[in-house]
Formats: C-alpha cells, structure tokens, sequence
C-alpha cells in the first residue's frame, strides 16, 4: 500500500504503478526473458486444475454410469481435453500471447471481443460457483453452519481467492509449489484408504450405476469439467521457454492431473457414503481425515479459483484494451463474491455440461487457425492490421455450437432433451468448427471474397 498525501493511494492498488509496465503483459507478448520452466509451468497449470467440483463430477458419472464405463469415459474425455489443451498451450508459447490475444488473430480485432466475454464470463461464474464449496466446509468444520457466518466466509474467502491473482503469475506460482504436492500425498493416500475399506479393486470395479447417462454425455461432461480453464491455459503458457515445453506442461496437468482428481471423486463416491457424492472434505473425513481435508479442500479451491480470477482479468484488459489487468481482477471478484451470495454454487453440473459443449469450438477454431494460417510464423500483433471480424471463424463456432445442440443429450440446465444425433457434443463441436473453418478460409478468404488481416512488409515472425 502507499501513502499519498496523507491519503490512501487507491489509484496505485487498482491500478499498478503507472510508470511500470504490468508484469503479467496482458497486451503484449511476453518478453524471452520472462518465460519460465516446466516445473513452474506445470505446478502452476496443476494447481488450476485441482479443483474438488472434478471429484463431484467424477462420483456423479461413476453413480450413474457404473465404475467400468465411467473409467472409459473418463480415458476417452481426457485424451480429448489433454491434446487440445496441450496443443494450445504450444501455440501461445510461440506467440507468448493470451488465450484472447489469440482470439484477435482468428476471429478480428471486434471478433476477439466474443471470445472475452465467453471466456472472461465463464470464469466469472466459476469463481462464484465454487467460493461456497470452500466456505461451507469452513463452518462445518467448527460447527456454525449459520447463513451469517457462511456469508461472512464467502466474502473472506473470495477476497483471499483475489489475492493471489492480483499479483499475477508470480503469485499463483508460489502458491502452487505449496498446494500441489499437499494435494497429491492427500490423494493418494485417500484413494489408497478408500480402496481397502471397498474390498480391494474387485468391489470397486463392481459398482453398476443407475444406467441413467448415455456414453457421450458422461465424456461430455468429463470434457466440461475443465474445458473452459483449458482454453484459457494459454494465459499461463505463455510464459514457457519453448512450445515442447508449454505442450507437456499441459498435457500433464489436463491429462494426468484432471485424471486423478476424476478418479478420486469417483472412488471416494463409490466408497462412501456423503454428501455430495466425492466431495473431497466429506470423504476425507469419513477416513478420519477431517482437518487433513479441510486444509487440502482450502488449497483446491484456492488454487482454481484464483486461476480463475487472472483469467477474466486478462479477458477484461484485450476487451478493453486496457494495458492493466488488476482492476478486472477487482471488479470480478466482486461480481463473482455476489454470485456465490446468490447460490450460484447449485448450478455446478449444469454449468460443466453447458461448457463441455460451447467452450471447445472457440479453442478448435484457434488450434486450426494457427496450423493454418501462421504455420511460417506468427507476426507481431504490432506487425499486424486487423480485420474487425473475420467471418469464416464467426460461421464455423456457430455451426461448432449447432453440431453440439444436435450431439447433446441435454442442453438446458434441468431440462431433459432427447439428442436428435447421437454423438459425443465437445467432441462434435471441436471437429465441426475446425472442418468450417478451413473450408471457409480456403473457399472465402484465399479467394478474396472476405476480407483478412494485413501483415505488414518484412513483419518480424515468432
């Protein structure tokens, strides 16, 4: 904080020190000198997706499904998550740009602002969705399950969410080398305790489910429960040294990390007998784990939410291009605290199937556009005259969007749908809006029908 006057500086703390540029570069490439190793990537993108809503998601499917064909479904949706994850994480390496940076070279300058509002406003209602899942475990644990004190909680815990994200990657990082290997020994030992009071293997992998969710929802929403943050995975990859680096750092965390957290909630579901099935603090404390639980279910949420945060803080900046992200971080925040006062919370699983289906479309257009067209290099945004709206993108996530209403066994959160086309909906969505996308650029944009970005003359690459 700083003084100014005798008064409080809140200009500064909003703000940033105007003479200093934002470390986090929100409008910029990030620097060569900047960049970070696989180890600090890969904590980072780790703690991002250790989030407790994927244990209840993965003890959802499972109850459903039964355990053998949740295990399927659950290999088969992180396959998918994990390679489009990692190939966006290798391509914003190159750039060093943002995930909506990104956005401005596939979908125009005006374009790009859709892509904001979808992926800023998406982590604006995680962040509030999932401040309660912390704060009503907090007042459980000391036993004044008052709406008072769970309100004060929310708000405690949604400022302290803001922290870490308010000073940008640096702050994330250190967080994460504390929360990721505490999360790791407390999943293992969990799922390890959860197998011997099963039976052993045998009785897990006896678990039938209730039939009652298709093959191609369950990996729908496998997909959904990170595909949002993945596609915001960009905003942290940036920072690698190279893009094999960025790739692994995500192929590991949105691979293998999504996958044992899935796992977990699964099995602590089938296991025993809480509410909400895998809920990570009340499976931890059907072990005897109660504080154990408490401090890792802290740092789950911790770890996402403030991931979440940066997130929209970044949308925010290129929305307006403002060249500052802290007081997108701020007001977010706000608006999410107010969200998860509301009861957002109830709306978790509806929320992952909703962006299992729109998110991945808006990612695929930006994977096929950069193997496409930017295979020679990418060229500074500086370098580069903007075309407002690049339409060939605009018609392939609309038709991206369509082939997922069409694949999707439900659509509304509440409401049951047949799907008029049986299908995997994120995975649907992501084939579509790539075959349209190249089809529209070689048939429209090639041929000069639409317009296209302008390069200038000996544009420096990366």
């Amino acid at each position: 904080m700083s003084v100014r006057d005798g008064d409080f500086d809140w200009r500064r703390i909003v703000f940033g020190d105007k003479d200093l540029p934002d470390p986090d570069y929100p409008l910029d490439h990030v620097p060569k000198d900047e960049r970070k190793g696989l180890v600090s990537l890969s904590a980072v993108l780790l703690g991002l997706v250790f989030f407790a809503g994927t244990m209840w998601a993965g003890a959802e499917v499972s109850a459903a499904m039964g355990f053998q064909e949740m295990l399927s479904a659950m290999v088969v949706g992180h396959i998918i998550l994990g390679g489009y994850v990692a190939l966006l994480c290798a391509i914003s390496a190159k750039a060093g740009l943002t995930t909506v940076l990104l956005a401005r070279y596939s979908f125009g300058r005006v374009g790009a602002k859709m892509a904001d509002l979808l992926l800023g406003g998406t982590q604006v209602g995680w962040f509030g969705v999932t401040i309660p899942m912390v704060a009503i475990p907090t007042a459980t644990y000391f036993g004044l399950e008052t709406g008072s004190l769970i309100s004060a909680l929310i708000v405690t815990w949604g400022v302290l969410h803001m922290l870490t994200a308010y000073f940008g990657y640096d702050g994330m990082e250190k967080l994460s080398y504390v929360a990721v290997p505490f999360l790791v020994v407390v999943g293992v030992l969990s799922i390890y305790l959860a197998v011997g009071d099963a039976g052993g293997i045998d009785g897990l992998l006896a678990q039938t489910g209730g039939g009652e969710m298709s093959f191609g929802l369950a990996v729908t929403i496998v997909v959904g429960t990170f595909i949002s943050a993945g596609t915001q995975a960009p905003n942290w990859a940036r920072f690698a040294i190279n893009s094999r680096v960025a790739f692994w750092a995500g192929l590991i965390a949105f691979l293998v990390g999504n996958s044992f957290l899935f796992l977990s909630g699964a099995v602590g579901g089938a296991v025993y007998d809480v509410t909400p099935q895998g809920d990570l603090y009340e499976v931890l404390v059907a072990q005897g784990l109660a504080t154990v639980g408490l401090i890792a279910l802290i740092l789950n949420i911790w770890t996402t939410n403030d991931n979440a945060a940066y997130a929209f803080s970044v949308a925010g900046a290129e929305a307006f291009e403002f060249d500052r992200k802290r007081p997108f971080v701020i007001a977010g925040c706000l608006v999410g605290i107010g969200l998860a006062l509301a009861g957002a919370d109830t709306l978790l699983l509806p929320w992952l199937e909703l962006l299992g289906q729109y998110i991945p479309p808006l990612g695929a257009i930006i994977i096929a556009d950069f193997l496409l067209c930017w295979r020679d290099g990418i060229p500074r945004m500086g370098d580069v005259q903007f075309t407002n709206i690049r339409w060939t993108s605009i018609l392939a996530y609309g038709a991206g969007c369509l082939a997922a209403i069409l694949t999707a066994g439900s659509i509304v959160p509440g409401v049951a749908v047949s799907a008029p086309v049986p299908g995997m909906a994120a995975l649907n969505s992501m084939i579509v809006a790539a075959a349209v996308h190249i089809a529209g650029y070689y048939a429209l944009e090639r041929t000069g029908i639409l317009p296209s970005h302008r390069i200038s003359p000996g544009a420096e690459r990366l």
